[in-house]
């Protein structure tokens, strides 16, 4: 189960049925990977609900297409960044899945946001006081996340605003808060004393507020422990295939596979040289292949002269500049024979 996204020059098709082999290249998204990787971290939380983190179109993966995937393997609740992202969520998952949105709602967006039953993370006190106005407009308690800012400096709530709420509850009225969150800051560094300190200081505060399920870690705070687990996990990257931390192999499996078209085959000469900047040059003998990616289809320029291509088990490395729509790699290893133009060598 997969589903290939097209990738010409910089225009990039989202229909499944995309005739591949007249793209430069070729992004497969492996839809059942996805899934085993959800599988796989619900299995590692057997205390806590494991929710999926389908934000930035499913981290650029199709969240049309993932975001079922991810419901029919168990998948109930849903964390997106925008409103209008819960808002077009809300075509591709049942109606009873919930989901939250992560930045809150602006003022011009709550209503829509409320109305559909996308529950706002409350990020600041202002957030607050906005979610609280929009409910006494509509004359009933509106569903909320809270955020607790517990040493990242990014969202949520500082001390003194949770002390605030303390010593004026009335600031909560009308607001029925059925998430409390925070978010670590060095989850992918295991043995960073931050994590634990974090752990503490959501302790400390949600001791102070109104009960709440509870949500500390993402991805990689799902493989800090128990403690960190809580009511609901919220994994995003590690769906996808990311590593949650560099300390051991990945457990994830691969969702992506980026794959170009051989546009040419050439024979260099000893003093030849390449691309832009003509930054490469020829040591002696070697063949060389153009491929139909570049950095207008988002292969970083930065992978020049560091990169490399994939085939057949052997590495082509990226000679010279990535061009806007291609790059050459060398293939002087690869046996005569082996490898042809409009043959495809992977990216990724």
């Amino acid at each position: 189960m997969s589903w290939v996204v097209a990738v010409a020059s910089s225009c990039v098709s989202v229909s499944p049925n995309w005739p591949a082999h007249r793209a430069g290249a070729v992004l497969t998204i492996d839809l059942a990977a996805i899934a085993a990787n959800y599988r796989l971290l619900d299995a590692r939380t057997p205390g806590a609900l494991c929710a999926a983190v389908v934000k930035s179109d499913a981290y650029g993966l199709g969240a049309a297409q993932v975001a079922p995937v991810l419901e029919q393997a168990g998948a109930r609740h849903f964390f997106v960044a925008h409103v209008d992202e819960g808002l077009a969520l809300r075509q591709w998952v049942s109606p009873a899945a919930q989901i939250t949105v992560l930045h809150g709602a602006r003022p011009e967006a709550a209503e829509d946001c409320v109305r559909s039953g996308l529950r706002p993370v409350l990020n600041s006190l202002e957030q607050v006081s906005q979610l609280q106005a929009l409910a006494d407009k509509l004359g009933r308690p509106l569903d909320a996340a809270l955020q607790l800012d517990t040493g990242m400096s990014r969202f949520g709530l500082s001390g003194a605003d949770v002390r605030t709420l303390v010593q004026e509850p009335e600031r909560l009225r009308g607001i029925s808060l059925s998430l409390i969150m925070s978010h670590l800051a060095c989850a992918d560094t295991p043995e960073n004393p931050a994590n634990a300190e974090q752990l503490q200081t959501l302790q400390t505060y949600v001791a102070l507020l109104p009960k709440a399920p509870l949500s500390l870690a993402a991805s990689s705070g799902i493989f800090l422990g128990q403690a960190f687990h809580q009511s609901i996990v919220r994994p995003g990257a590690a769906l996808y295939g990311i590593a949650p931390n560099t300390s051991g192999p990945n457990p994830l499996a691969p969702v992506v596979k980026l794959q170009a078209h051989i546009l040419q085959i050439r024979q260099l000469s000893k003093g030849d040289r390449v691309g832009y900047g003509l930054t490469w040059q020829a040591d002696g003998p070697r063949r060389v292949a153009t491929i139909a990616t570049g950095y207008a289809d988002g292969f970083a320029r930065q992978g020049a002269g560091k990169g490399c291509a994939w085939f057949g088990g052997q590495r082509l490395p990226i000679l010279g500049r990535i061009s806007m729509d291609s790059m050459t790699v060398d293939i002087s290893h690869v046996p005569e024979g082996q490898i042809a133009a409009d043959d495809t060598v992977d990216l990724l």
